[in-house]
């Protein structure tokens, strides 16, 4: 009989470092799998085997959870904008779940069953009505037996509450995790206010993804650490960000950049940035460390060397990647083999090799949220007649 693994808060109350995953619907896009604007995972159901390998890319690279890949899979939000599918949220959620297990099983890995933000939120439907999306999909997940539960990607503390609090019925650990920087949240809540709200709704780890770069991320999660300091409570801390650098974004993060979705790859970090960012998210306290959109595995990967000293392993994916481009010894040209050393790559400024590429850009900022009649969601397709001409492709 297979030892039974340790379970989430197991492993974090332990101190334990738990490295998560990346971006499933950005990387799955690029690889033709995923239509960008609607975002939604029907993959699991009709390229499972495209799933199946992102999944264990990452379990090579070090990370110990399989998130299910079930964002925007919510029949709301998958009949939303035009689209026209006959695979309902139910059967991708059980695929995606199946997919998921059928990995974690191949490693020391947890599966994670994830919901998110709902077009019928921002459309302001009922609290009873948002909360019966939640339900419907925490029922195949709690069949499923996942080991543990993340509410993730809310832009508004009060839907990030009503889905910890649906989520926490299972008795299974909750995670929530908002895309909010120092800023705070759509309605200016702060990121420390968010945190306590969660934390009192019953989530035992909180955190942000997606939005902004890590260093932005980590602020904002330090702020929340704060604020639950500063009530008496006790949580768990998680990081989940972008894999490229924002510094130019306001609140709403890198929706808002002209760039989004098809244009950020100048922005990238490389695996020496993910080295930075994993040890300032250990300095902050934080113990639940991995990706979001942009993260491919060598990604995860880096985040996974740096702080192999305190996990104590090295990922089965350092086997091809000597720590430091130390593999560039073997190099035929000298110049590149001088580059096999650490101090040479911490301190890199690397060069976009654009010559008209500005350094930053001007976010969108619309600056409009639940309630604007621009955000009223609907199920028919987008069209020029629509406010604003309406042809930007909304991730919400």
């Amino acid at each position: 009989m297979a030892p039974v693994k340790k379970s989430i808060l197991d492993r974090l109350n332990a101190g334990e470092v738990v490295i998560g995953d990346g971006g499933f619907v950005f990387a799955l896009e690029k690889r033709g799998y995923v239509k960008a604007g609607p975002w939604t995972p029907e993959a699991a159901v009709t390229h499972p085997e495209a799933v199946r390998q992102l999944h264990r890319e990452f379990l090579r690279a070090g990370s110990n959870v399989m998130q299910t890949f079930t964002f925007y899979a919510s029949d709301d939000k998958l009949e939303n904008r035009g689209q026209n599918l006959k695979i309902t949220g139910a059967k991708i959620n059980e695929a995606a779940c199946d997919l998921a297990r059928e990995v974690a099983n191949e490693g020391d890995a947890m599966v994670a069953g994830g919901v998110c933000q709902t077009p019928s939120y921002l459309s302001c439907k009922s609290e009873a009505d948002v909360k019966a999306i939640f339900k419907k999909q925490l029922d195949v997940f709690i069949k499923k037996n996942v080991d543990f539960l993340i509410a993730e990607y809310f832009e508004h503390v009060e839907e990030a509450v009503w889905a910890v609090e649906v989520l926490k019925t299972s008795g299974k650990p909750v995670a929530a995790s908002m895309c909010i920087g120092p800023e705070g949240d759509m309605h200016g809540v702060s990121p420390g206010d968010c945190a306590v709200r969660l934390v009192n709704a019953g989530a035992q780890i909180v955190g942000v993804n997606c939005h902004f770069d890590p260093m932005t991320c980590v602020k904002a999660v330090e702020m929340m650490k704060v604020g639950v300091e500063k009530a008496g409570l006790k949580a768990h801390y998680m990081a989940q960000p972008l894999a490229y650098h924002t510094p130019d974004c306001s609140c709403q993060g890198f929706i808002d950049l002209p760039e989004f979705p098809f244009a950020l790859e100048p922005r990238i970090l490389t695996r020496w940035d993910m080295h930075e960012y994993a040890r300032e998210a250990y300095k902050v306290g934080i113990r639940f460390i991995g990706g979001c959109c942009g993260y491919e595995a060598y990604h995860i990967r880096a985040i996974a060397e740096e702080l192999a000293p305190e996990r104590g392993i090295v990922a089965p994916g350092s086997e091809k990647h000597g720590m430091w481009g130390a593999g560039l010894e073997m190099h035929t040209k000298p110049w590149v083999r001088a580059r096999a050393r650490r101090d040479y790559w911490e301190n890199l400024a690397p060069a976009s090799g654009r010559p008209k590429c500005p350094s930053m850009s001007t976010p969108e900022g619309w600056g409009v949220t639940k309630g604007h009649a621009d955000l009223l969601q609907h199920k028919e397709a987008t069209n020029t007649s629509d406010s604003r001409c309406g042809l930007i492709w909304f991730m919400t």
